[in-house]
């Protein structure tokens, strides 16, 4: 990889709807060896994929929070439930596992703190029974 090869990773990464004649212009190459540098990118694995950033506030989702999760078992059966009910609230956008403490850290998406509360009946951003 060289520097035109991280070039083209920078632009992409800020812009990744870039046509392939707009990103050789930037890079100063012809299409054809931008081209073929962008597939060799893909193939290699380097690039693993193009997505779209969307704004949850446009999806009626204005309010976001991580939430800190600390399990108080972590045996795999638990784990294995928490992680499979985590995957059925809609409102999660993403989830990882941490090592240490918290267990998890969770980003939640929903209308506003009330419209959360309510779906749970809890003071409680996330619902979950071991």
């Amino acid at each position: 990889m060289d520097a035109i090869d991280r070039k083209i990773l920078a632009l992409l990464e800020a812009e990744a709807r870039l046509t392939v004649t707009e990103l050789a212009q930037r890079v100063g190459l012809s299409v054809a060896p931008c081209h073929r540098r962008l597939r060799e990118l893909e193939r290699a694995g380097v690039i693993r994929g193009y997505r779209a950033v969307v704004d949850p506030a446009s999806l009626g989702l204005g309010f976001e929070v991580l939430v800190s999760v600390t399990m108080d078992r972590e045996d795999a059966g638990t784990i294995e439930r928490f992680e499979s009910s985590l995957a059925t609230v809609a409102e999660v956008r993403h989830a990882e596992r941490l090592f240490g403490d918290p267990d998890y850290l969770v980003r939640v998406a929903t209308a506003d703190i009330a419209a959360r509360i309510s779906s749970c009946g809890t003071k409680s951003l996330l619902c979950f029974r071991a």
